[in-house]
């Protein structure tokens, strides 16, 4: 089930191929101003799952498909996917060393 999507697209106009990823809601916990989920429970916890040059209609029913609530991340055709971009733009999920808690997106 989503609980929020975020798009990463640079081209947000383009709906036939994309690349998605979907992890945990609870995931964004640690972030400054985060709605705060529940935590799913571990047997159908989602950590990481992607799928390469779908649509974004299909990557909706994918994401909506899921037995916990996730957040689903669009990103254009050729980028997110097995890449350091998605890590690394997750990384405003953890505390900085001046900061104990996240930044904010």
């Amino acid at each position: 089930m989503i609980w929020n999507i975020i798009d990463r697209r640079e081209r947000p106009y383009r709906w036939k191929t994309v690349n998605a990823v979907i992890e945990a809601v609870e995931h964004d916990n640690s972030v400054i101003d985060a709605d705060k989920a529940p935590d799913a429970d571990i047997r159908v916890l989602v950590d990481y799952a992607e799928r390469e040059a779908v649509s974004v209609h299909d990557a909706v029913v994918w994401a909506s498909g899921q037995q916990c609530p996730v957040t689903l991340y669009l990103y254009d055709k050729g980028a997110g996917i097995g890449r350091e971009e998605h890590f690394q733009a997750q990384a405003v999920r953890f505390p900085n060393e001046d900061n104990d808690e996240a930044t904010s997106l």
